[in-house]
């Protein structure tokens, strides 16, 4: 859905590209998570897919098409856009600025008016509670989640995502990456998300791109990424505690054992292995008994402690 071909970005000025020869390709209905310290050219290869920024060298695809024989209004207008600090028009309702871009496409305004309530249904606000009301009423996460439903208004394939929870406290960062991607694969959209904070690209992406100087470093599956970094760069990037992140990756279930252990403690069994760790050492027991639909089944601490070394071999 994007390709991206030996794309590359000089600004005046500049002692090196921001960009240099990049080749990248996002799955159709995949979530790609660009990451990279300060300056490595995250951001502007992000912006380059919808002509915030154009290329100097190179072509950038959407759906098969260079973005470059297309009038910008009209790729904008099919691509869905959230940034950090969200830039909602603070003048507008809630309604108002998810209705924007159906607005600018001509849709009616019954259709626009069932869209907008669709749209918050679909990010966990109720419409009559929220569509009236002005941005500066709402919580970081709730201007967060207007943000996302009126980047999905026009139901556009494509989504961009520039540090989208940056702006928002720790403790409902957490719930919105889980919540907001869980949206995005249920509708099947392809996702190019920027963001600088690790555990966000592993959580939500289903495939994370380091990028260093303008050049990607790996390209991987999370998993991947965690249990085989490509190079010292990538293992100091992902940190020490990588064995910790791969864990919280993984249900507990994928290490089932069958049948119950006597007196354990239980945890659900679409619990991370990370949980999972968490109640053993703080119950200090030896194994958990897994809760859900399937068959009795249960988790050992040595299961745990053999799946975590892998990352760190």
């Amino acid at each position: 859905m994007i390709r991206l071909e030996g794309v590359g970005k000089r600004f005046p000025g500049a002692e090196r590209p921001a960009v240099d020869a990049l080749d990248l390709v996002v799955a159709e209905g995949s979530v790609c998570a660009l990451i990279g310290p300060s300056g490595c050219g995250k951001s502007t290869t992000l912006r380059m897919v919808n002509r915030l920024v154009e290329p100097d060298a190179g072509r950038v695809l959407v759906a098969g098409t260079d973005v470059m024989r297309t009038d910008p209004v009209a790729l904008r207008r099919r691509i869905g856009y959230v940034l950090q600090g969200v830039g909602l028009f603070p003048h507008r309702s809630v309604a108002d600025n998810i209705g924007t871009v159906p607005g600018l496409l001509g849709w009616t305004r019954a259709r626009i008016a069932d869209r907008v309530d669709a749209m918050l249904d679909l990010v966990g606000l109720d419409p009559a509670q929220y569509r009236a009301r002005r941005p500066h009423a709402l919580s970081g996460g709730q201007r967060q989640r207007v943000g996302v439903a009126r980047a999905l208004a026009a139901d556009p394939p494509v989504l961009l995502m520039d540090e989208p929870f940056g702006a928002v406290d720790p403790v409902a960062r957490d719930r919105l990456q889980a919540e907001i991607g869980a949206i995005l694969r249920r509708l099947g959209k392809t996702v190019l998300i920027v963001t600088h904070d690790i555990d966000e690209a592993m959580r939500m992406g289903d495939r994370v791109v380091l990028m260093r100087d303008g050049r990607i470093v790996q390209a991987d599956p999370p998993e991947r990424l965690l249990a085989a970094p490509a190079d010292p760069f990538v293992a100091s990037f992902v940190g020490q505690d990588r064995a910790l992140r791969r864990l919280a990756l993984i249900a507990a279930e994928r290490l089932a054992s069958p049948g119950p252990l006597p007196d354990a403690p239980a945890i659900a069994a679409g619990a991370s292995l990370r949980e999972a760790l968490a109640l053993l050492l703080a119950t200090g027991a030896d194994g958990l008994n897994l809760t859900g639909d399937g068959p009795a089944a249960h988790l050992t601490l040595a299961a745990i402690r053999a799946e975590a070394a892998r990352a760190v071999t």
